[in-house]
């Protein structure tokens, strides 16, 4: 087995349960790991035999753009759509991050973090 890791994903989306984030949005990180089976591709050396990270960032992506109230709900998400399109991945932990965040204080960011394994 190994761990594919993917850091600090950068989007500018429109996440919160205020009126004014979905107005204004925000800046957030994404930070995913899954773990997969890495035993071919080491010595394939094709991406057809390992979880293609293109296709990893493009998930976070896509998700980030859909507007939720929670933080929870998009990293959800995220993992849900993982586990559909790529059935050699057993375990997801995504981390999702909102920066600066309106809560009354000099706050560098909220993390949600979320871990499933594939059942």
């Amino acid at each position: 087995m190994g761990i594919i890791t993917l850091k600090n994903i950068r989007t500018y989306s429109y996440h919160g349960c205020l009126i004014e984030e979905s107005k204004i949005g925000s800046d957030y990180l994404v930070n995913l790991d899954i773990t997969t089976d890495l035993a071919k591709s080491r010595l394939s050396d094709q991406l057809a035999d390992t979880v293609d990270y293109v296709l990893l960032n493009h998930i976070v992506v896509t998700e980030m753009a859909i507007r939720s109230n929670l933080l929870e709900h998009v990293a959800d998400r995220i993992i849900k759509r993982i586990f559909n399109e790529s059935q050699s991945v057993t375990r997801a932990r995504v981390q999702v991050s909102k920066l600066n965040p309106p809560i009354g204080g000099d706050v560098e960011s909220v993390t949600i973090e979320i871990e499933e394994f594939r059942s």
